[in-house]
């Protein structure tokens, strides 16, 4: 996605660099405005990142392949948030 052009933050606190970037702890310490979270984590950790996406005010929550969680995806989608599940953001852009 780097090389199409997104600007991507990596968020991950046990990291200080990723793909280049730096790496931030949590959403709510990585700068605005966060177009799209894309979730590579298991099921059972989407609901405290959608409440993050949430309160940062994410226009989008991209959960990657394997990835589904309905009530956190209903939370998201009641804020105005757009939501995916169990798709690759990279396959869909290539599909572009």
């Amino acid at each position: 996605m780097q090389r199409a052009g997104y600007k991507i933050i990596p968020i991950n606190p046990e990291y200080d660099e990723a793909l280049g970037e730096k790496c931030y702890p949590d959403l709510e310490s990585a700068p605005r405005p966060i177009d799209i979270v894309n979730i590579f984590r298991r099921s059972e950790a989407v609901p405290e990142i959608v409440d993050a996406a949430i309160r940062i005010g994410a226009r989008a929550v991209w959960m990657q392949e394997g990835v589904v969680h309905q009530a956190a995806a209903a939370r998201a989608k009641a804020a105005g948030i757009i939501v995916v599940m169990d798709r690759c953001l990279l396959k869909e852009h290539r599909k572009l």
